[in-house]
């Protein structure tokens, strides 16, 4: 998800992490460097991890932020008018995508490979069996709980979908529902739901399933039972978050980029476990972050200059520090496992990024079309207008 968008402000702390790191961070290495155009969707505070890694491999930069919503079409247009920049960043699950429109180049041809990555993040940075892109960190999603409201409660996180339920419903009261998730009509409702989609068996070849059903009626039922508020077809994770800061939710499903906003609100005491799912296995949830990949601008030095540029941007030193800034976590499974030791506030994170999925896994760059499938089913149940049975099967013969 393009969720570091909404965590800049923490990212204001990489020059004080970068003080670890040798050199100053400024872009350039002197009167022989060459020059580097970067495009990507993060905020011009990000800049110095950048300026670090240009320093690194003797380059300047020229640094281009662009909205994230249109990155896709204009990276299309870039490449039909060669303008492609050296290195660019993309959502994973757009890697794909923008792979099978010959735009980007085989890290390998630069000495590059995703070695000791969790699985999920390199099979969503491949495409038919090359490596398109690196991603230095990465992020899922997992159950915040109010650590009080279960504590007087005396309910201990849950693990099973019947322990999630029962939970939500002791603790719902007054203005507090026991949970809350993002429902809403976009990709990020698709992205909500699939650890309970997927971890029951669902499958986005084809959607209308019984397994499929059987998810989307454990989601309805939570709304039914007034455990969880009817508004949450129009939340974005953002608001979810909010409603649980406000003490409005006493455990919600949200990522580790929420946690620069959950430690500083004042009194808040929170925890984490990976999503609860029907049997209690461990769940299988979607992987998040973004990669960053050497088009084909037909440069070879250059873009040989940007491999390496790339490389130092997924070393294991800025994985920690890119983890560090934003929350995330490493996407190197060693490193990860360490991070989690070293960082208790992320340990489910990296727990669940274990077996996590790259969205496009199955489908490619046809993804989007189910994404839009899921939400679109999400919707017609919670809305009432169709049954969980039903709002599968009229989105999975929806034309795209």
């Amino acid at each position: 998800m393009r969720a570091l968008v909404g965590a800049v402000a923490v990212v204001a702390t990489i020059p004080l992490v970068l003080t670890g790191c040798s050199g100053s961070g400024t872009a350039s290495s002197g009167s022989g460097s060459k020059n580097l155009t970067i495009e990507d969707y993060y905020a011009a505070n990000y800049n110095p991890i950048y300026k670090q890694c240009a320093k690194t491999v003797g380059a300047t930069l020229t640094i281009n932020h662009v909205a994230g919503a249109g990155l896709i079409a204009k990276v299309l247009q870039q490449a039909s008018s060669k303008t492609l920049p050296d290195v660019l960043m993309l959502d994973n699950p757009d890697v794909q995508q923008i792979a099978s429109s010959g735009a980007l180049s085989d890290l390998s041809a630069y000495g590059l490979s995703a070695s000791g990555d969790v699985p999920g993040v390199k099979a969503a940075n491949t495409y038919k069996g090359k490596l398109y892109g690196l991603q230095p960190a990465t992020n899922s999603i997992a159950l915040y709980y109010n650590k009080k409201m279960l504590a007087d409660a005396g309910i201990q996180p849950p693990k099973t979908w019947d322990e999630l339920q029962a939970a939500a419903k002791k603790l719902t009261s007054g203005s507090t529902y026991g949970f809350a998730m993002s429902n809403i009509n976009t990709y990020e409702g698709t992205w909500q739901f699939l650890p309970f989609f997927w971890s029951n068996g669902g499958d986005e070849k084809n959607i209308d399933t019984d397994k499929a059903a059987q998810a989307l009626q454990f989601v309805e039922d939570l709304q039914n039972d007034g455990s969880m508020s009817k508004s949450s077809i129009n939340w974005a994770q953002a608001d979810v978050n909010s409603q649980f800061i406000a003490g409005k939710a006493a455990m919600m499903i949200n990522g580790p980029w929420q946690l620069p906003t959950l430690n500083a609100a004042k009194g808040l005491e929170f925890d984490s476990v990976p999503i609860p799912t029907r049997t209690g296995d461990a769940p299988v949830a979607p992987l998040g972050g973004e990669a960053f990949t050497v088009p084909q601008t037909g440069n070879k030095d250059t873009m040989a200059l940007a491999g390496k540029f790339v490389g130092c941007l997924n070393s294991e030193k800025m994985q920690k520090v890119i983890a560090g800034a934003t929350g995330n976590v490493p996407t190197n499974e060693s490193i990860g496992a360490q991070w989690a030791t070293d960082h208790p506030q992320v340990a489910s994170f990296v727990t669940t990024v274990k077996t996590a999925r790259a969205r496009t896994g199955e489908l490619g760059p046809d993804w989007p079309k189910a994404a839009t499938k899921i939400y679109t089913a999400v919707q017609l149940a919670l809305t009432g207008k169709a049954s969980p049975e039903d709002a599968l099967k009229q989105a999975q013969s929806q034309e795209q």
